[in-house]
């Protein structure tokens, strides 16, 4: 039995000037989904994340998280509670120490006056303690973000998106900056963590070796539209050549995007 629908995108589309970034993208995630997109670049991958985050208005069709359209969530706290977001550029600020931008997921909960006040005395400091705890970087709490590797920097937007803690997770390229051992270890954290929290979780790849490993459904684009949405069991070598417009190739001959 499927879980509820926790995003329906119904006949999405989207131009920049002249050009189709989507073409009319439909599909439904149920709730505990581990969703990897995938595509050429240029495929629309970033584009779909950024509608779905509220971030960019499609020129048409329709969004709904929970079953409601995403044009009505106007209060700021309850749509951080719906959706989280991880960007390739981890979206930190990387002057500040380490606990302030975990503590950043609290924003929408604290209003501004606390916010201000939490940069010179951190407020809830245990739960950003904690949360630092579960991606292993509770020795670098007061360090300063900068001085952290990039590895370590993405594990603060997870500690971040811990403390949010949205149903729902968005991730833009989060490993793409990041060496294979360190990519492995974050997307391993990041979607052990979605399956115990029994979040919903859609992740924009470069490498299908990763989507086969850590997801359990692939959505591709090509060209701003659906190529295929499949179970990753489903997905075969032959539809990736076809969606990467290779020939020839074998699977290991670098066909499409790996993590190497």
């Amino acid at each position: 039995m499927l879980s509820e629908i926790k995003i329906e995108a119904k006949d999405i589309s989207k131009h920049f000037e002249q050009k189709l970034a989507l073409s009319s993208a439909s599909f439904s995630i149920h709730q505990g989904e581990l969703i990897a997109l995938i595509g050429p670049s240029g495929a629309g991958k970033t584009t779909l994340l950024n509608i779905l985050a509220g971030n960019l208005p499609a020129d048409s069709g329709k969004v709904l998280i929970d079953q409601r359209p995403l044009s009505t969530y106007r209060n700021r706290k309850a749509f951080a509670k719906k959706i989280g977001v991880i960007r390739q550029q981890f979206d930190l600020i990387k002057p500040i120490a380490v606990i302030h931008n975990v503590l950043a997921g609290k924003l929408a909960d604290w209003g501004l006056l606390k916010s201000i006040f939490s940069l010179l005395f951190p407020q809830e400091k245990e739960l950003a303690l904690k949360a630092l705890e579960r991606v292993g970087l509770t020795t670098k709490a007061y360090e300063i973000t900068s001085t952290l590797s990039g590895g370590e920097q993405q594990r603060v937007a997870v500690a971040r998106l811990l403390v949010q803690e949205p149903e729902i997770i968005l991730a833009d390229e989060p490993v793409a900056s990041l060496d294979p051992a360190r990519a492995n270890d974050l997307l391993a954290l990041l979607t052990g963590i979605v399956l115990e929290q029994k979040q919903t979780l859609i992740a924009s790849l470069h490498s299908v070796e990763y989507a086969r490993k850590y997801f359990t459904r692939i959505i591709s684009l090509k060209n701003g539209e659906l190529f295929f949405d499949l179970p990753t069991e489903k997905v075969t070598d032959g539809m990736l050549k076809d969606l990467y417009q290779l020939k020839g190739e074998g699977v290991n001959d670098h066909p499409f995007p790996t993590s190497s």
